[in-house]
């Protein structure tokens, strides 16, 4: 079985599009073998039309509200529930194109030791489509170096086997976002990511409740994912790609934290620079 969760906050008016972006599924509804699928829509804490507009489809949704705690808290809640052997997810405000799951369980089934793939995407940003630019381009294969710089993982177009979650956990409710990417770094280290070429998904952007508009340099929260990776089992030559990439990010946060003449937050940055600057002097 196949589990999709979508989680959703006040954004009824894309959710209906999106529940049925999947009930069009050509894999659920083909008579293939074994396309047996379970959907549930996790609202969290939504105050608008939300549980309306679930109730308004004859197909038998899970629903289950939960006090607003973030996407982290609704996703892992929604892996909790599920029962199936894969797990998608479809952020509220995507669509995925009627043969998304079809093409991904055939590469499955084909390639029965790939455990995570992902596909392209179409992007559309305030109605208006708009190409990814260079450093979105997404690998296939063993791609840890590649998931450092920003998140490749892009979670609407992925499907999971379940054992995934079971070997490198699931979403970290303490980060209010970039979750997506802190769990790509997870992944990445321990499994190949297989890439589908073709464009499956539309990401729908552009509308002012998306995270990265809610908060200014998200790359203080990739430096907290970062940090975390140190605790892995890295190689030496991916301890040093952290590092690169943590201070990196921290000399932007630095320099974008010094001209709103917030010091505090400069000093922060400053130092762990200073520390992981240090890390490489005692090599």
């Amino acid at each position: 079985m196949i589990s999709i969760i979508i989680p959703s906050y006040n954004r009824a008016e894309f959710l209906k599009e999106a529940i049925q972006s999947v009930l069009d599924q050509d894999y659920f509804f083909s008579g293939s073998e074994a396309s047996l699928f379970e959907l549930l829509v996790i609202d969290d804490g939504s105050t608008d039309q939300t549980k309306t507009i679930v109730d308004s489809f004859s197909f038998p949704i899970v629903y289950h509200y939960l006090d607003h705690k973030g996407v982290s808290a609704a996703r892992n809640l929604g892996i909790k529930l599920s029962q199936g052997d894969y797990v998608a997810f479809l952020d509220s405000d995507d669509l995925w194109k009627k043969d998304k799951i079809s093409v991904q369980m055939s590469l499955m089934k084909s390639l029965p030791q790939t455990k995570i793939c992902y596909t392209e995407e179409i992007w559309i940003r305030n109605k208006v489509f708009v190409n990814p630019k260079k450093k979105h381009q997404k690998y296939s294969g063993w791609i840890f170096e590649k998931v450092l710089p920003l998140c490749l993982l892009s979670l609407s177009s992925s499907l999971f086997h379940r054992s995934v979650f079971e070997e490198v956990g699931i979403f970290d409710e303490d980060l209010p976002a970039c979750e997506d990417y802190d769990l790509g770094i997870r992944v990445a280290l321990r499994y190949p990511i297989h890439l589908i070429t073709k464009p499956l998904i539309i990401k729908r952007g552009g509308h002012p409740d998306q995270l990265s508009r809610k908060y200014w340099g998200m790359d203080q929260f990739r430096v907290k994912a970062l940090e975390k990776a140190f605790g892995m089992d890295l190689s030496p030559l991916q301890r040093e790609q952290v590092r690169r990439e943590l201070i990196k990010k921290c000399k932007i946060l630095v320099s974008g934290f010094g001209k709103r003449n917030k010091m505090s937050e400069v000093n922060f940055y400053s130092g762990l620079i200073e520390k992981y600057e240090e890390k490489q002097e005692e090599k």
